[in-house]
C-alpha cells in the first residue's frame, strides 16, 4: 500500500509546471520521495528539475531508489537503471555546469552550489536481461565520458573567453588564475571499457583532474584490451582519490602470466583494491616457460595489496601451482574463484589447509571433474571451510546421484550458506529431490541453481551425437514440483530454478545487502 506523501508526490512529478512553480515551497526532506516517484513513472522532465534544484550535497541514486518507507511495509525494490531517466540525470548536471561557467566568466556570482556528488553506483545491471530501455555499465560510461569532454571543451571556451574580455578592458589576470571552474561535480560510477570505447574514456580521463565533471571510478572493467592501453587507462585514475577504487576487472586481455606480471606494477598503485579479476587471461602454466617463477613474481605482486579480499583467476591452468600462488598472501582472501583452472587433487588440499579456508564466503570451483579423484579432496576443503562460507558455485562438475549424496551432508554443515550453483550437472529427478528436502532446513539459503534432470530432456537416438533439446513439459512439470516443496516447508522466500537467465549469481563485493532478485 503506497502512503498519501507517495501518491500525492507521483501527481506532483506528472506536471512539470506545476512542479517547477511548486519546488521553491517544497521542503528539502520531500526531495528524495519525488525524486523517487519522477523515476518510477519515469517523468524525465520532472527529474531534470529536480536534479537542478536539488538542496543536497548528495545524489546517491540507488539508496534513493532502493529502501521505501513510504510503502506498507517498508521494503527493499528494485529498479533498473531506464535509459531516459539516467540520461535525464546525467545532463540536467550537465547543463547547471554549463549555466554556471557562462555566469562565472560574465562575472556574475555562481549561486551557492548545492550538489558536489553524483553517485551512479549500485545500478541493477543484469547483462543477461538487457532491454532497449536500459542503460547498462557500457552506454553509461561512453555518455559520461562524452558529458566530461564537452565540459571540458565548454570550460577552455570560457576561460578564453574570460582572458579575451579583460584584455580588452585592461583587466589584469588574478593571482593564482588556473584552469579551473568555478565549481565542479564528482561522480563516482563503475567504469566499462573495450576497444570500441577506449579512446572515448581515455579522453575524458586525461582532462578528468580539472574538469567541471570528474570521474572517479570505484568498480573498473576492461575487456579484450592490449596490454599497452590497459596499461594507459590504469595511469589515468588516481590511486589516491577520495573515492577508493575497490575492483579491477580485467577479462578477454590474452596477456598470459608474463603479460600479467607487466601488468602488476600499475595495479598495486591502488592500495585499497579489494577485487582482482583477471579471467581469460591465457595464463598456462603447463606451457609457460619458467611457470613457478613466473607465479612467484605475480604472488609478490598481490602481496602489494593489503586490503585484497578477493581474487578469481578463472579459465586459467594452474595445477599443482595453487600453493605457489596463494602462500605468500599476508591477509586471508575472502573469495576465490578457480573455474575451469584444471586444478589437481594437492591444489585442494593445499586449500583446505591454508589461512584463506576459514575466511572463505565465496567459492566457484565450476568446471572440474568433482565426481572421481577431486571428490574428496572438494568434501574436504567444504568441510573445512563450512563455518563461513556463503556462496558455492560448482556448475559443470560432473556431479552425479552418487555424488551429491556423499556431498549434501557436508553442505548441510554450511549453515550460512546464501547460494548454491549446480548448473548443468548430470543428475536425475530423485538426486535433484533428495537436495532439495537435504536442504530445506539451511535458513540462510536463499537462491539454489539446480541442475536440470536428465529426464527433463528429450529422447535421443543411442549412440547420437547431437546435443539433447529440453523437454518443456516435463521441465514446467519438475519445477512446480519443486515450488509445491518450497510451499509445504514454508520456504518460499528460497528461490530454486535451473534458469540462469533469471537469476544470476551474485558478486562478493554485494555480500551484505544481496538478495536473490524478484523475477
Amino acid at each position: 500500500m503506497l502512503s498519501l506523501v507517495f501518491i500525492c508526490s507521483r501527481r506532483l512529478v506528472s506536471d512539470r509546471s506545476l512542479l517547477r512553480r511548486a519546488l521553491p515551497f517544497v521542503p528539502d526532506d520531500l526531495y528524495r520521495v519525488l525524486f523517487r516517484a519522477a523515476f518510477m513513472d519515469k517523468k524525465t522532465l520532472a527529474l531534470q528539475e529536480l536534479v537542478r534544484q536539488w538542496p543536497f550535497p548528495f545524489l546517491i541514486l540507488q539508496s534513493l531508489l532502493q529502501e521505501d518507507e513510504h510503502l506498507h511495509p517498508p521494503t527493499m525494490t528494485y529498479e533498473k537503471a531506464n535509459r531516459q531517466c539516467m540520461q535525464a540525470i546525467i545532463l540536467s548536471v550537465v547543463d547547471y555546469l554549463k549555466r554556471e561557467l557562462v555566469s562565472w566568466r560574465e562575472g556574475r556570482p555562481p549561486r551557492e552550489q548545492q550538489l558536489r556528488l553524483l553517485d551512479l553506483t549500485d545500478i541493477h545491471d543484469n547483462e543477461l536481461e538487457q532491454d532497449a530501455n536500459t542503460l547498462s555499465f557500457w552506454p553509461l560510461t561512453v555518455l559520461l565520458a562524452k558529458s566530461c569532454i564537452k565540459l571540458f571543451k565548454r570550460l577552455q571556451e570560457e576561460l578564453w573567453l574570460d582572458v579575451e574580455r579583460r584584455r580588452e578592458s585592461g583587466d589584469p589576470l588574478p593571482s593564482g588564475y588556473t584552469v579551473e571552474g568555478p565549481l565542479c561535480v564528482d561522480v563516482q560510477v563503475d567504469l566499462f571499457v573495450n576497444s570500441t570505447s577506449y579512446s572515448i574514456l581515455q579522453k575524458a580521463l586525461q582532462g578528468n583532474s580539472c574538469g567541471p565533471l570528474r570521474l572517479h571510478c570505484r568498480d573498473f572493467r576492461v575487456e579484450e584490451l592490449s596490454l599497452r592501453r590497459s596499461i594507459g587507462l590504469l595511469q589515468l585514475l588516481n590511486p589516491i582519490s577520495p573515492y577508493n577504487l575497490r575492483q579491477i576487472d580485467l577479462r578477454f586481455n590474452n596477456l598470459g602470466l608474463c603479460g600479467l606480471n607487466t601488468l602488476m606494477p600499475y595495479i598495486k598503485r591502488f592500495t585499497n583494491l579489494r577485487s582482482l579479476k583477471l579471467p581469460y587471461s591465457n595464463v598456462d602454466v603447463i606451457l609457460t616457460t619458467d611457470a613457478e617463477d613466473g607465479i612467484q613474481t605475480f604472488s609478490s605482486h598481490l602481496c602489494q595489496l593489503p586490503a585484497l579480499k578477493e581474487l578469481n583467476l578463472g579459465s586459467s591452468r594452474l595445477s599443482e601451482h595453487l600453493q605457489h600462488l596463494l602462500w605468500m598472501l599476508p591477509a586471508p582472501l575472502e573469495s576465490l574463484e578457480l573455474a575451469f583452472c584444471s586444478l589437481f587433487p594437492v591444489d585442494l588440499r593445499y586449500l583446505s589447509s591454508s589461512i584463506h579456508v576459514s575466511s572463505l564466503k565465496k567459492l566457484d570451483l565450476s568446471g572440474h571433474n568433482l565426481r572421481d579423484e577431486l571428490l574428496q579432496p572438494f568434501l574436504q576443503l567444504l568441510a573445512a571451510a563450512s563455518s563461513s562460507l556463503l556462496f558455492l558455485d560448482a556448475m559443470e562438475c560432473k556431479l552425479s546421484d552418487a555424488s551429491l549424496s556423499v556431498l549434501t551432508p557436508v553442505l548441510g554443515r554450511c549453515r550460512h550458506l546464501r547460494y548454491l550453483g549446480l548448473f548443468d550437472n548430470p543428475v536425475s529427478i530423485g538426486g535433484v529431490r533428495n537436495l532439495l528436502h537435504r536442504l530445506l532446513f539451511l535458513s540462510d539459503l536463499r537462491l539454489v541453481i539446480y541442475p536440470l534432470p536428465s529426464e527433463c530432456y528429450q529422447d535421443t537416438a543411442p549412440n547420437s551425437q547431437s546435443v539433447p533439446s529440453i523437454n518443456p513439459h516435463r521441465t514446467l512439470q519438475f519445477d512446480a514440483e519443486v515450488q509445491e516443496v518450497l510451499v509445504r516447508a514454508n520456504r518460499t522466500d528460497m528461490v530454486w530454478t535451473s534458469n540462469m537467465v533469471t537469476q544470476r549469481p551474485p558478486e562478493y563485493l554485494s555480500l551484505e545487502p544481496w538478495m536473490p532478485r524478484p523475477s
